[in-house]
């Protein structure tokens, strides 16, 4: 049996935007959201992956080191690339990509912001992680990655369109848990937070 515990980084210094590749530091509370969810899961997790980026890579680290435990850092997590779309907030993404930011909000299939990673290729570096995961991976794992790369593992995992999965609420520091038991992925709850005034902070996908 393989339990998968799915935690989005927390709030970042800088306010809401396109972050993807921008490797932003994590606030306080942001940290703090983090370390709760981590609090609720160490003593049974057994190892865990991580985004190489430092919003993810910094918690992971500390985390696998207390409790002694195996880390990777893998690149197949890194947030999704958003070329002209980095670093920016929604509305001056809007200015000059109106009609595209509300397709792409919508259903991001065949897709690629302007410069930026094809979603298709996105799609295929986590499902190729997520093949190798359900492979080899037994017991308990906690995988700290982005808005935009556990929406995906959590479309993957369902079987499910990419449509669908941008109307899952992922909020920072959004805990979900999948199971795999006899060949089937269950998805056990989703956007489970320990409840704490530092997690209650929003922000859009692509952070």
């Amino acid at each position: 049996m393989l339990t998968i515990d799915l935690l989005r980084h927390g709030a970042l210094c800088g306010g809401t935007r396109y972050r993807g590749r921008c490797d932003d530091a994590l606030t306080d509370e942001g940290r703090a959201a983090m370390d709760a969810v981590w609090h609720a899961v160490a003593d049974s997790v057994e190892r865990i992956i991580t985004s190489p980026l430092k919003r993810c890579r910094i918690p992971a680290t500390d985390w696998a080191k207390a409790a002694r435990i195996p880390l990777r850092i893998d690149p197949r997590l890194e947030e999704l690339h958003y070329g002209e779309w980095e670093g920016k907030t929604m509305a001056e993404i809007a200015a000059t990509h109106g009609a595209m930011l509300q397709q792409w909000r919508r259903d991001p299939s065949g897709m690629a912001p302007p410069g930026g990673e094809a979603m298709e290729n996105f799609y295929q570096r986590l499902s190729d992680f997520w093949r190798q995961l359900l492979e080899k991976e037994r017991g308990h794992v906690l995988i700290v990655g982005h808005s935009g790369v556990n929406r995906t593992l959590l479309a993957i995992a369902l079987e499910t369109s990419l449509a669908t999965s941008r109307r899952m609420h992922l909020p920072y520091a959004c805990w979900s848990r999948l199971r795999l038991r006899d060949g089937e992925v269950q998805l056990l709850f989703h956007n489970r937070r320990p409840q704490s005034p530092t997690t209650a902070c929003l922000a859009p996908p692509g952070a």
